[in-house]
């Protein structure tokens, strides 16, 4: 590297020049525009973080029902918030390791039944109030009540006891868990002043960023918080979060920089996007999976041979092919892939048989009529056009299909949960108790299959209880094995996060844990 553009290199990075001034000038000493780029954002990364400015995020996700009560979160723009104005106990780190937040340590008893959570010091809420062990308590003691609603209830289930002791959270299990600190790490588990009893929606945590204007469905400013106790997050002074449900019009935000991050790039248009001048597309493949889920105690899906009919009437490999055009890898109708650890793959594919699905439907009794499937294009990248492949698919093996588009506002609150056969999607969790506590134990609030079964929850709470890894992956194989034939979930395909972001943007890592850095980008990156 010259001299005269090692200097224009550190103007740059000192915010000395404009960026397109340094592209002319490395142009003009014969750099192509990549190689210029390039070098840059590497000068920046190196530099490390830089305070300043306003970090504009163009997301779906977000709808005029959302909420700041960190119970009844569902969707993307709510999981955002959530992780920019508030803190849980502990965070899963990219690698799947645990980080500490509100909690300093975490330590079990020798049988991982009773946990002991100490409790930060020096940390305070926007109003002021310090942090306190009492409020964790108070929190943990909320998302246990039914009344509450909350999409951690399926976890909370799973405690006898809670108790402070000095900055101390003892947390004592009806049965041995050594994924109890995992389980904490629910999004819905943000700390708040009391537990959020008094008002749960006041949006009041303890987060590097605090919300100054909530227009649920339309736009969120949040601000930095002046009294943040973590100097390595946080970076820009204020936060804007626009609702753009419409994929085209997100990602034609971005281009002409009105926003710098997007989610929920659709895998067909993630190439084209990736060609666009300064245009960073980000993609990491989890536990993310697309799909279709049946209420399996509503008519017609109440019947058994009715849901293997439509698990044998979907075509995965032209799934994966058509709809994640590469960007993800085949599912099993299990919400469990290779990511997760003790992941059984001894459970053989189910693969698309026409023959198959017409001998169950047939067996089934169902009687002729179209079978009603919703979906929206904010159930998932591309989810109106898998709903009619699978309609297509379906045919072929004789049974009919009528897919109902419904409006991407209202959709998680009035079809997702509700509605007995619709599309959807789940960012995964990090170990298979979570996963399994959040949607498939029978008393899960989010149980979105109404899936009940007496062997499958028995097996569930048995496995928190075994130590024994291996004894445990067999436990683990036979909830697998329950689900796949009995469950009504219908899991076409695993995703992978798309998220794309513009040349002012530093610090981005996709997360195989979720979209937006698991939640963290607001939180973690910085601007040029």
């Amino acid at each position: 590297m010259s001299d005269e553009l090692r200097h224009y290199l550190g103007l740059t990075v000192l915010g000395r020049m404009p960026r397109r001034a340094f592209l002319g000038r490395a142009a003009a000493l014969g750099l192509t525009a990549a190689a210029a780029n390039a070098m840059l954002a590497s000068a920046v990364r190196a530099a490390g973080p830089v305070r300043g400015g306003t970090l504009k995020l163009g997301m779906q996700g977000g709808e005029s029902t959302n909420s700041l009560d960190p119970a009844l979160a569902a969707s993307q723009v709510p999981y955002s918030i959530l992780f920019s104005i508030g803190e849980p106990l502990v965070e899963v780190n990219p690698d799947g390791s645990l980080e500490m937040r509100v909690a300093e340590a975490v330590e079990p008893t020798p049988d991982a039944r009773t946990w002991m959570f100490r409790i930060r010091k020096g940390i305070t809420f926007h109003n002021g109030k310090p942090l306190t062990a009492e409020d964790v308590l108070a929190t943990l003691q909320r998302h246990s009540d039914e009344n509450a609603k909350s999409g951690a209830l399926g976890i909370m289930r799973g405690i006898e006891s809670m108790r402070v002791d000095g900055d101390m959270v003892a947390v004592t299990l009806t049965t041995p868990n050594a994924d109890l600190p995992y389980l904490m790490a629910d999004y819905h588990l943000m700390i708040q002043p009391d537990g959020g009893r008094d008002n749960p929606a006041s949006g009041i945590m303890s987060g590097p960023y605090i919300m100054e204007v909530n227009e649920p469905g339309v736009r969120h400013v949040m601000r930095r918080n002046p009294d943040y106790w973590d100097s390595s997050r946080g970076h820009v002074d204020a936060v804007e979060l626009t609702v753009i449900n419409d994929p085209t019009a997100r990602m034609a935000a971005l281009q002409s920089g009105q926003v710098h991050i997007v989610n929920r790039v659709e895998p067909r248009t993630a190439g084209l996007l990736a060609r666009t001048p300064g245009v960073t597309v980000a993609n990491a493949g989890g536990r993310g999976h697309y799909v279709f889920i049946m209420h399996c105690n509503t008519a017609p899906f109440d019947n058994n041979d009715l849901r293997l009919a439509l698990k044998y009437a979907i075509d995965r490999q032209e799934m994966v092919e058509k709809i994640l055009a590469g960007y993800g890898t085949i599912g099993n109708d299990i919400p469990i892939n290779a990511a997760y650890p003790l992941f059984d793959d001894s459970l053989p594919q189910r693969v698309y048989d026409p023959d198959k699905a017409a001998f169950h439907y047939k067996k089934s009794g169902h009687d002729g009529t179209p079978i009603l499937l919703r979906t929206s294009e904010v159930a998932f990248p591309g989810a109106i056009d898998a709903a009619q492949l699978f309609q297509q698919s379906a045919a072929r093996a004789g049974i009919p299909m009528e897919i109902k588009r419904e409006p991407g506002d209202g959709y998680w609150s009035e079809v997702w949960n509700k509605q007995p056969f619709c599309a959807s999607y789940w960012g995964g969790r990090p170990v298979q108790d979570q996963m399994y506590s959040t949607a498939y134990l029978s008393t899960a609030d989010w149980n979105d299959t109404r899936f009940f079964n007496a062997r499958f929850d028995e097996l569930l709470l048995a496995a928190r209880a075994e130590l024994d890894q291996a004894k445990r992956k067999g436990m683990y194989a036979e909830m697998a094995r329950i689900l796949h034939d009995e469950g009504g979930l219908i899991c076409p395909m695993f995703n992978d996060f798309i998220d794309a972001h513009g040349p002012a943007v530093q610090g981005f890592v996709a997360d195989p844990s979720g979209e937006m850095m698991s939640g963290l980008a607001a939180v973690k990156c910085w601007l040029a």
